[in-house]
Parts: structure tokens; sequence; C-alpha cells
């Protein structure tokens, strides 16, 4: 039997500060015999997501640390093309899972993070997106944390982001007022042309208080918070009575080593009596289902809008995290393996 092997993208060392191009190695290697309870899985999409700069940290963030050699940790969706438990992996199974960057993952049952079958239909684009972990992360962020009412003004940072932009609509939804915050004015002109946000701020071209002021001069009662740092402090200090602060993202600080930026307006958390909450899928794993759903629907009858930004090869996907930090991208960023 000839020996199958795989192209992985394998983490070679650790970044001290910004990420750069030798952190990573194209390497070949053997794809293992399947044991029993296992499939094979061929990748086709891997995701870049932010989450990967932890990952690649000598600290881990929710998960263990990725090791010297290993591939990198990633998102991705691909088919089942071997088994040996056709019940719970058959042939021809296109599945979501930690896949790694990388061309082949072996799958077994019971692993967690789940490896999640993609419904008929779905497209495998749908399931890195809004059906994957960015809808997840958007669609329980917002409904089970932040919890918006109809004539709430709602703030997301990294607007054109695949989470931001999908939470911004989510909350539009729900009757709240939607103002983004994005990183260019081809970002501002998307979400809010397309994506109907009511409002959006470019933070490198405009004053970001100064705005925040103008467009919700009652205060902020929702902070979506995808990028922490200097922009937060600056949200913090108009956020509303009873206010909620879901942090969900910190991309500021991920990609270097300088210390964080001090919240000094954290204070006006006390008097305004309102919260700051952490966020992470992990905790809501029980309401993936009903999610998933709800999201399919959306989709179907085009209530919301994505866009995927796909890099071709695998052998790409250390630029394509290098673009990710640098704010380089509408929508979500994936690789085409």
């Amino acid at each position: 039997m000839t020996t199958r092997t795989n192209q992985q993208v394998v983490l070679v060392k650790r970044p001290q500060g910004a990420v750069t191009d030798d952190c990573f190695e194209l390497r070949i290697s053997a794809v293992a015999e399947l044991e029993p309870g296992q499939a094979l899985l061929e990748v086709q999409y891997v995701g870049v997501d932010p989450s990967i700069r932890g990952w690649i940290d000598e600290r881990g963030s929710y998960f263990a640390p990725v090791q010297i050699g290993e591939a990198v940790r990633s998102s991705g969706v691909g088919v089942v093309i071997e088994t040996t438990d056709p019940v719970a992996y058959p042939i021809g199974t296109v599945c979501t899972a930690l896949t790694g960057w990388q061309q082949y993952r072996v799958v077994t049952v019971g692993e967690f993070p789940p490896i999640t079958p993609v419904a008929e239909g779905v497209a495998p684009l749908d399931a890195m997106n809004v059906l994957g972990q960015i809808g997840m992360t958007a669609y329980l962020g917002v409904l089970d944390v932040a919890k918006p009412k109809p004539g709430e003004t709602f703030v997301v940072s990294a607007a054109a982001s695949g989470v931001g932009s999908l939470a911004g609509q989510i909350a539009k939804l729900e009757g709240a007022r939607v103002i983004g915050i994005a990183g260019s004015d081809a970002k501002v002109q998307w979400v809010t042309d397309e994506l109907g946000f009511d409002a959006c701020i470019n933070y490198k071209t405009q004053d970001v208080n100064a705005r925040l002021k103008e467009l919700a001069p009652k205060g902020i009662d929702i902070y979506f918070d995808n990028v922490g740092g200097e922009l937060l402090d600056v949200v913090l200090r108009r956020i509303a009575t009873r206010g909620r602060v879901v942090l969900c993202g910190d991309i500021s600080t991920y990609d270097t080593d300088s210390e964080p930026t001090p919240l000094r307006n954290v204070k006006y958390l006390m008097g305004r009596r309102a919260r700051m909450e952490g966020f992470n899928t992990l905790d809501h794993w029980e309401r993936l289902g009903e999610a998933t759903i709800k999201l399919a629907e959306l989709i179907a009858n085009g209530t919301v809008h994505r866009k995927d930004d796909i890099v071709e090869g695998l052998q790409h996907a250390p630029e394509a995290l290098l673009r990710l930090f640098r704010g380089d991208h509408l929508g979500k960023l994936v690789v085409k393996v």
C-alpha cells in the first residue's frame, strides 16, 4: 500500500512580538494508518483567525500551545476520504474541525472540540464563515452575552471582520442602532452600504472619541470588542448607564510584546453601573445546534451578508496571517488548500 504524504505548515519558532514568515515552514510528512474509530479528512479550506496568535505563543490560550514542529492549529473544513468507522464518519461526509494548516487530518470519534458534519446543501465556505466558528461567536456573543434591546446603541470594533460584520448585522436584527469601527474607507463603505450599519468610524483618519460623542450622545449601551487596547479605553469613556462591554477579541495586543494600554477609563464602569464580560463559545456549546439552524435560515433568505477573502495555496497561510494583523482584508480570511 502506498503511503499517503501530507503537506503541512508547521511552527518552527515562536514569535517574539510580531509574527514573521520565518516562524513557519512548509514540510512533507507521512499520513498515519487509521486506527479503529478514526477517519481521514482531506482538508479543503483552513481558517486564518486571531486565535492562532495565542496558540503559537509559549503560554497558549484556552488550548495548550502548538508545539515546535507541529502543524499550526486552525479551524478548517474537509471531506472524509477514508474511514474505519463508516457509521460515525461515512465516506464523502464534509466536516468542520480544528484541522490545522495541513492537507490531511486524522480525526477520532469523541475528540474535543468535536468533528461536526456539515449539513447537506451547505457550501464549505459557509461552514467556515457564518455557519462555522465565526457565526457561532457572533450569534452567541450578541444574543447570549450582549443581549441588545430595540433602540439601544450597539458599537462593534473590527466591524469589517468576519465576527464583527456578522455581530453588527445580528444586533441590527434585534432592533439596535449599530455603529461600526473599522480601519479604511472601503471597510466603512462596505459595512454601511452593504451590511446596513447605521454608521461607521474610520479609526485611522477620524477622532473616535469625538465621533462617538456625536453619534451616541446618550452613551453606548453595548460595546462588542474585538480589538482591545487603546480603542477599548476610548469606548469605555462613552459607556452608558447599565451598559455592557463584551470582550470577544483583543487583536491589537496579540501580535506585539509591548505592554498593554492602561485602561484609564475603566473607572466609568462603576459609576455607570456597567459591566464588562469576557466571552468564549466553548461556554455555550449546547447552543450551537440552535445557532446553526437560525444562521442557515438567515443565509437562505438573504437577511445576512458575508464576504470571504480567499488565499490560494496552503504555502501562503503564513502571509495570510500577517495580512490579518495588518487589517488587510474584508470579511473572513481563509486559505484554499
